[in-house]
């Protein structure tokens, strides 16, 4: 698709921020609602990306308006629905299930897991259930109901961006640390998520199609943490 437009701004209207396309607001994809985010550091994002189109739109240029749209089209629209999803990541969250303790790499998980799930029970009273292997243990009802509750506090938006990393690194752990308003390095975060693919690969040797989608991945866990962050910035 060619450009079709010139001029981007960004302006406040009620309930937030949007950008305007030579003066016409820009709606969703999806349902054609306005696309109004809540802060004007993430509209700002939103509008180099449309800026920063040549003359052909390229679309893996926007790396953030998929993820408006989805808050807007998806979460809004079912808001117990994204929660329950997000639960789902819970109950077989990477960062729980474990080598077993015989195993070299499971020292690694140790080293690197453990004092994160230990920050997130501490930080929601609650406690994960641990697993070695492969078999299915499910988490406490106490456990999923704070998990819950804090996840009803989170807007569209956060939870559009959790989503997003949750689905990417298999971890609603790792979703929840890298939204932290005091994370200082959010790629170390998604580095612990794939600890175990990092680790078969340096036994077993890289393939260079099988990294370059740990690189896209990466970028698309990247793109997400930013936009949580930006949305959140008031």
């Amino acid at each position: 698709m060619k450009r079709f437009y010139k001029d981007v701004s960004v302006d406040e209207v009620d309930g937030g921020w949007q950008v305007s396309l030579d003066g016409r607001a820009i709606r969703t994809q999806g349902s054609k609602q306005p696309q109004i985010v809540p802060s004007r550091v993430l509209a700002d994002a939103l509008a180099s990306e449309w800026q920063d189109q040549g003359e052909e739109i390229d679309p893996g240029l926007f790396l953030f308006r998929d993820h408006a749209d989805f808050a807007i089209d998806i979460v809004r629209a079912d808001r117990d629905a994204a929660i329950d999803k997000l639960i789902g990541y819970a109950e077989t969250d990477t960062l729980c299930y474990r080598a077993d303790p015989e195993d070299a790499l499971y020292r690694h998980q140790q080293d690197r897991w453990e004092p994160l799930v230990e920050h997130l029970e501490n930080r929601f009273g609650m406690r994960f259930q641990r697993v070695s292997g492969i078999v299915h243990r499910p988490q406490a009802e106490e456990t999923l109901a704070a998990l819950r509750h804090h996840l009803e506090t989170l807007d569209d938006f956060a939870l559009a961006g959790v989503t997003a990393m949750a689905s990417l690194a298999a971890s609603l752990c790792i979703a929840l640390l890298a939204s932290e308003d005091t994370v200082n390095d959010p790629m170390s975060l998604w580095r612990d998520a794939n600890l175990e693919e990092e680790w078969q690969a340096d036994r077993w040797g890289r393939d260079e199609e099988a990294e370059a989608v740990r690189k896209r991945r990466a970028d698309d866990f990247s793109a997400a943490q930013v936009f949580t962050t930006l949305a959140a910035t008031r």
